[in-house]
């Protein structure tokens, strides 16, 4: 019980890598506060999971992209919850085209949701998490993207490097007030927002191309973003933690033969 009389605040967390850490921060004893901004009946069926496990839920409808929610979504899980002991930035989107086709409204809404979306709630999470005086902890959730220049995904690939760096700069700035603040890097996972982009044959081969020869389950990706969250991470801050099976290593490398 890790998190025992902890208040959790978890963005895009209807879904996939969201909803899985929603329900293990309250596996492992925290309140959730559930940030959705379209899929109510999905996000309600994750509440129903966490007060299942005899723990406080919050449903807070708002668009990441939007500062003002995103401030008004901090204060309320403070008012209702009582604090802001730790945060998840989450909510994630993502148009896939070459840049020199690219719709550049769904270029724009990527780096909104993406890069600002994640901005605003370690922003207004952390103004809380100091005014509360106690300290606290912040994951943001990133991507080997950020660091791989995957073709048709410009726009993601510049969000994820943008917060690399956002949250290696915020807890520098934030070790005075004890807060710390890590990057997580999931690699290819199985989760209902993949299916924009391949079909289930698509997913199954590719997962099977892959250093570890399958994609990886949020509910795995949520016991990492768990543990850095946690007191057991306490000399940890401004960090990279990645669960990616290995797909920044050079595996394509020993293709066929088995060597380098």
């Amino acid at each position: 019980m890790k998190f025992a009389g902890r208040n959790v605040l978890v963005t895009g967390a209807s879904i996939g890598i969201g909803a899985a850490t929603a329900i293990e921060l309250a596996r492992q004893g925290a309140n959730v506060a559930i940030n959705f901004r379209s899929q109510r009946d999905k996000a309600e069926a994750v509440k129903a999971e966490i007060e299942k496990l005899g723990r406080k839920a919050l449903l807070l409808q708002a668009d990441v992209a939007d500062q003002q929610a995103v401030e008004g979504m901090v204060a309320e899980t403070a008012r209702v919850l009582g604090s802001v002991d730790h945060f998840v930035s989450n909510a994630v989107y993502s148009d896939r085209q070459l840049m020199l086709e690219a719709d550049m409204a769904g270029f724009r809404r990527t780096i909104d949701v993406s890069m600002w979306g994640a901005f605003y709630g370690l922003r207004a999470s952390a103004q809380q998490m100091v005014k509360q005086g106690k300290g606290g902890s912040i994951a943001i959730v990133s991507s080997p993207h950020a660091v791989i220049p995957i073709p048709t995904a410009m726009a993601y690939n510049m969000a994820k490097a943008a917060i690399d760096h956002m949250a290696r700069t915020a807890a520098i700035e934030l070790v005075d007030h004890r807060i710390r603040v890590n990057i997580f890097h999931p690699g290819w996972i199985d989760t209902p927002g993949e299916r924009k982009f391949f079909t289930e044959e698509q997913l199954q081969v590719g997962g099977q191309s892959l250093p570890w020869k399958r994609l990886g389950t949020p509910a795995e990706m949520a016991k990492g973003i768990a543990f850095i969250l946690s007191d057991d991470c306490d000399y940890m801050t401004g960090s990279t933690f990645s669960m990616e099976g290995g797909v920044s290593l050079p595996w394509w490398s020993n293709r066929g033969s088995g060597e380098m």
